[in-house]
């Protein structure tokens, strides 16, 4: 089912670089660390479009910039609506696991601020997880602030956790190396050209992403092992990974675009709709 989803998700990807034709049913919004996601399903789950901004308005996966988050998130939505001439219908979104309800009422708050419907809220890795069909195994995900994991046994959600490590880190780490601002090592970080010389930097930060998987994971060991999270795109951060579980691990085609895509899924599981694949 995994390896389904993961051709489907490279289709899908494809198809947000345009709008596609149809009316709005859903949306999801991703408020991470780095950047704000949103993206509109169509009827039976079809793509519609997708709208994205780097950002500084969240630190550790929570809202620190209210005001800001709101602008971006109004924003990107008034940009997807004049793309589809339409409003986005019910929205969902999701949390780092383990938040605590206030803070997961801002995450609300900051969407409806924006004039969305939200009908559903979940945790990140879980959501992730209606793009993957994962039945049984982790999905970890690593975002800009956090790497938070969900464990599933069955397709059941058995164990969620979260903790302070991401790309962000990756971040400071490229700043004391090179002498960059923020921005500059987020820009060098994520350029092909530099792939080795970053793999080897930031190599400690990703051990440190899978010791806490690894701890976690401890007592409820899986066969199988997912990554998502704009961090997951880090050359070779499976391999780090496979080798601190001591479990297969992979990672998709665009991770950083599972989870938002999964958000949005899971209004549309929420109401009983099907899914296109």
């Amino acid at each position: 089912m995994v390896a389904g989803a993961t051709e489907a998700l490279e289709r899908t990807v494809a198809s947000l670089r345009q709008t596609t034709p149809g009316a709005p049913v859903c949306c999801g919004v991703d408020l991470g660390t780095a950047s704000i996601i949103v993206v509109v399903l169509g009827e039976g789950g079809v793509p519609l479009a997708c709208e994205m901004e780097p950002c500084r308005v969240a630190r550790d996966g929570l809202i620190v910039d209210h005001l800001g988050a709101i602008r971006i998130v109004r924003r990107l939505t008034d940009r997807l609506r004049e793309r589809l001439g339409a409003d986005l219908g019910p929205a969902a979104i999701a949390v780092p696991p383990g938040t605590v309800p206030a803070s997961a009422s801002t995450h609300r708050h900051v969407a409806e601020a924006a004039g969305l419907e939200v009908t559903a809220v979940l945790d990140e890795p879980t959501a992730a997880n209606a793009v993957l069909g994962l039945v049984d195994g982790a999905v970890v995900d690593i975002g800009g602030g956090t790497t938070g994991l969900s464990v599933f046994k069955g397709s059941r959600v058995m164990y969620v956790a979260d903790e302070a490590t991401g790309g962000v880190h990756m971040n400071l780490v490229l700043m004391g190396r090179l002498g960059m601002t923020f921005e500059q090592a987020e820009a060098y970080k994520v350029d092909p050209v530099n792939a080795d010389d970053v793999r080897q930097a930031v190599r400690p930060v990703a051990e440190k992403m899978a010791s806490i998987a690894a701890d976690h994971l401890a007592g409820c060991p899986v066969d199988q092992v997912w990554l998502v999270g704009g961090t997951a795109g880090l050359a070779g951060i499976e391999e780090v990974f496979a080798d601190a579980l001591g479990a297969p691990t992979a990672k998709p085609p665009h991770p950083m675009m599972v989870t938002p895509l999964g958000i949005a899924r899971s209004v549309l599981r929420s109401c009983g709709e099907a899914v296109a694949a």
